[in-house]
């Protein structure tokens, strides 16, 4: 992807969860839902939460409708997720040239923008999408910008927007959509590139989002399910050659502080701080929790341009990052792409990822709020 290759330019105590309690709430306005589910022979209760999730970062969610969404689709029809949280979208959000925008509705003031949004909304009318409801979070223009499609029976409580969950403010790009169910918070975010420099659009503002997100994560009331493009390799393991991302350059710069220097994505300092929210956070990696060893065909979720110095470099920076109160409920996570020549990626430069929970009604162990809010 482009923004590996060159700098960022401007632009408490939780409740036990019981993630499968009986409902017998009917689906949201807006559309048919797709099919609840009756109670399973032997008097099973219905599930009430999703408990299947694929975040995939689209690399422009228009082109991929446009290219690759006929695959797209029987992948999504045969994995069949509850939820999806997509990263960039790359549509720009309602409004005119020098109004007011926004960031909840498509751009469709102008013939070209109509025509785009037009092709995209016909495609999500379609099987699968068509069951889903979808919250759209945009930037100004083509850049950046999430979505999250839940299916209809499963309606969250809230849906906001930014990490400090006021429903009125969106953060800037389009980054953020938290959505909120009785027993866990679900986070799907595009995180900033760390860049090259240490300036204000690339280790600065990056250093700023760590630490709003370590502010976040150890001041919720409920476990947290927290997914999407990370931007980061936490350990040596989650790149194809830890040696190429540690000592690569842009156009021979060197950051002073050692810690700065390498890939985006692969700085030791970016690195640290992600352990550090997943440490004070108690939070776990779901896939390598799962997958202990290094698997140099299936085990990335970005990769580079099969043309070039980057043909095979390839980086897991694609997360399902979940409490660990959650972790006896996780049964699978998957990435579900493979090899340089990006099989399974449908036009993008990432992979799709999914998580599955267990749809158990054991409850997993709470955790006390001094444990919530230990700091090292």
């Amino acid at each position: 992807m482009k923004r590996f290759f060159k700098p960022v330019e401007k632009e408490g105590s939780f409740k036990k969860p019981a993630l499968s309690a009986p409902s017998s709430s009917a689906p949201a306005d807006g559309g048919s839902a797709g099919a609840a589910g009756d109670e399973e022979a032997g008097g099973k209760a219905e599930q009430k939460e999703p408990l299947k999730f694929l975040t995939w970062n689209a690399n422009s969610l228009l082109l991929r409708v446009k290219n690759n969404w006929p695959e797209f689709s029987k992948f999504v029809q045969s994995l069949d997720p509850d939820a999806i949280c997509v990263q960039e979208v790359r549509m720009p959000a309602a409004g005119s040239k020098g109004a007011p925008k926004n960031p909840g509705e498509l751009k469709d003031d102008t013939s070209s923008s109509r025509g785009e949004k037009q092709v995209l909304m016909h495609a999500l009318s379609s099987p699968p999408f068509k069951n889903y409801q979808v919250w759209w979070s945009l930037s100004d223009s083509k850049y950046g910008g999430t979505a999250l499609f839940v299916k209809k029976q499963f309606q969250p409580k809230k849906v906001s927007f930014s990490l400090n969950r006021t429903a009125s403010k969106r953060e800037p790009d389009g980054r953020v959509i938290i959505a909120e169910f009785e027993s866990y918070f679900l986070l799907n975010t595009y995180v900033p590139n760390n860049g090259w420099k240490d300036d204000e659009n690339s280790f600065q503002r990056r250093r700023k989002w760590d630490q709003r997100m370590l502010d976040f994560v150890l001041q919720l009331e409920k476990p947290l399910i927290w997914c999407g493009d990370l931007n980061v390799s936490h350990e040596d393991i989650d790149v194809s050659h830890p040696d190429f991302f540690s000592n690569a350059k842009l156009n021979g710069y060197t950051p002073p502080d050692v810690k700065d220097r390498g890939q985006p994505g692969f700085t030791l300092a970016e690195r640290d701080r992600f352990s550090k929210i997943l440490s004070q956070g108690k939070l776990i990696d779901a896939y390598r929790f799962l997958h202990k060893e290094k698997d140099m065909e299936h085990g990335f979720s970005w990769s580079g341009n099969p043309i070039g110095k980057y043909r095979g470099k390839r980086m897991r920076i694609d997360y399902f990052v979940v409490s660990e109160q959650l972790k006896d409920w996780i049964v699978a996570c998957d990435l579900h792409g493979h090899g340089i020549e990006l099989e399974g990626f449908y036009g993008s430069d990432h992979c799709p990822v999914s998580l599955q929970l267990s749809p158990e009604t054991s409850e997993p162990n709470a955790t006390s709020p001094q444990e919530n809010v230990n700091v090292r």
